[in-house]
């Protein structure tokens, strides 16, 4: 292995750590260097993207050092499409520079880092270190955000965080947790922006956690091409877990649970299903999944029935179907797009703060926040003296690639994540990758860092349904970067040096 390829792989191992504790650090950064009650700090939140610039800065280096003949493939192809459709819809509609700017940094900056990564080399350390590391750094947020369940608007006021629970200001700093609207039950988001976000990133450790139990230890030893070319083994089992795995999972379920994110336990289910769906026979299995359905089924009957405004939380599952509708309208009226930063994140950037209450609800409360635009049903009771411009929000990350790019765009882009699902969940089917200089069947499932991928994606993917899933750098710099690991444009490298 190469000082450079040691380099970038620590650089990146360090950025995937660290990346959840981006917005405790931003926010406890901010008040400390600058005051209370501001935004957070642009100079400070940019360290992500300093560090992944350099990781990439040193793939360009290494890719052109490398002996390695060019080679583009599916993958390489519908990113390059996406970034030249969003390129061109963007000049042709005369869009303005900062939407542009922010949208691409939302949609594209991890496909970029992913088109590159691919083309770099990774070791057998890396996988084995984030399949260590990033469980362990999960449980500690996953702590983090159980005690902060109980903890007072006090303490989250001396870390830097706003004096408003549940809203999202562009010009302030974050709230310090949301509550259900209908109740008033926390919703805990740890170190992270949001519950949403904290639901959502903590599918990648539970997916390496689920992968470390179904899959044979001993399956990611070997050479780099010879571990995918082993044949399954029928008599298999699943691995007896320690404690410590079992612990961290233990905390990630009851953290995911108190995020009472929805698509992020519906995505946790499926990828629990999917998981061992491949360690069971499928007698097995069907007995397995019918009881635990049944299972699940019964524990949210009792909860909805016991705790009704916290399973079905009118106004946001209104919010959840709504939306998607507009989106759809929207994208019937523009179906070549609308340009980048016009849905989603970027939207709130550059729209006013709305918050759309019931006809019932009580608006007073925002009277101290002024600037804050308040609707109740349809009508806006503040502020009076203009019209607030919303941002635009469709809860569905494959919508908001269609509003912002057209039925073409969002197409493209599912086509894509069918396509990496597909290449990482691969079992009994094999497929070839040219690493240079012959090509080798792999049969990937067998090794459990990219089983693991696999797993994360899929849950990511099935949340996506629901929410901006991609929205947070934690999620998007942190699954595109594992998935180009897992999926190498050159497959699987027989270099000695390497080992």
């Amino acid at each position: 292995m190469s000082t450079l390829q040691r380099l970038r792989e620590w650089l990146t191992t360090l950025l995937i750590l660290l990346l959840p504790f981006h917005a405790l650090f931003v926010t406890f950064g901010t008040k400390v260097l600058f005051g209370q009650d501001l935004p957070p700090s642009v100079i400070l939140a940019l360290w992500k993207d300093v560090l992944l610039a350099v990781i990439l800065g040193l793939s360009i280096l290494e890719i052109l050092g490398a002996s390695k003949k060019f080679a583009v493939d599916l993958l390489d192809i519908l990113v390059g499409i996406l970034i030249l459709l969003a390129v061109v819809l963007g000049f042709v509609l005369h869009e303005a520079r900062g939407p542009f700017l922010l949208g691409f940094r939302y949609d594209f900056l991890p496909l970029v880092a992913f088109l590159l990564l691919r083309r770099a080399s990774w070791s057998d350390a890396f996988g084995a270190r984030l399949m260590k590391g990033v469980p362990i750094v999960a449980g500690v947020i996953a702590l983090i955000a159980l005690v902060s369940f109980f903890l007072p608007l006090s303490v989250f006021r001396a870390l830097g965080y706003s004096s408003l629970h549940s809203l999202y200001v562009p010009n302030g700093p974050l709230a310090p947790y949301q509550q259900i609207g209908e109740s008033m039950i926390r919703r805990v988001q740890g170190t992270m922006s949001g519950p949403n976000q904290l639901g959502i990133w903590l599918l990648i450790p539970l997916g390496m956690l689920l992968s470390s139990f179904v899959v044979k230890r001993g399956d990611e030893k070997g050479d780099s091409c010879s571990r995918y070319l082993r044949p399954p083994d029928p008599n298999r089992r699943i691995v007896r877990a320690g404690c410590i795995p079992c612990l961290l999972c233990l905390l990630l379920f009851l953290a995911l649970l108190l995020t009472f994110s929805r698509a992020a336990w519906l995505a946790a289910a499926v990828m629990t299903a999917v998981a061992f769906s491949r360690r069971f026979s499928a007698k097995k299995f069907k007995r397995f999944f019918v009881w635990g359905g049944l299972s699940v089924v019964g524990v949210f009957v009792i909860a909805a029935v016991i705790f009704p405004q916290v399973v079905f939380r009118l106004s946001s599952t209104r919010g959840h179907l709504e939306r998607p509708i507009e989106a759809i309208a929207l994208m019937a009226h523009h179906p070549l797009g609308m340009g980048l930063g016009t849905a989603g994140p970027a939207s709130n950037r550059f729209n006013e703060p709305c918050v759309f209450l019931r006809p019932q609800d009580d608006p007073s409360w925002a009277k101290s926040q002024p600037s804050l635009c308040v609707f109740v049903g349809p009508k806006q009771v503040q502020p009076t003296d203009h019209v607030c411009s919303c941002p635009f929000l469709p809860e569905n990350w494959y919508l908001q690639i269609g509003v912002e790019l057209g039925v073409v765009g969002m197409v493209l882009f599912v086509v894509l994540v069918v396509m990496v699902l597909r290449r990482l969940g691969m079992n009994n089917e094999q497929w070839t990758m040219d690493n240079g200089s012959r090509n080798y069947p792999l049969s990937i499932i067998h090794y459990p860092f990219i089983f693991a991928v696999f797993l994360s994606f899929l849950g990511i993917s099935i949340a996506a349904l629901f929410l901006h899933a991609w929205e947070d750098a934690a999620v998007a710099y942190a699954g595109w970067i594992l998935v180009a690991a897992a999926l190498p444009v050159f497959g699987c490298h027989k270099n000695a040096e390497a080992r």
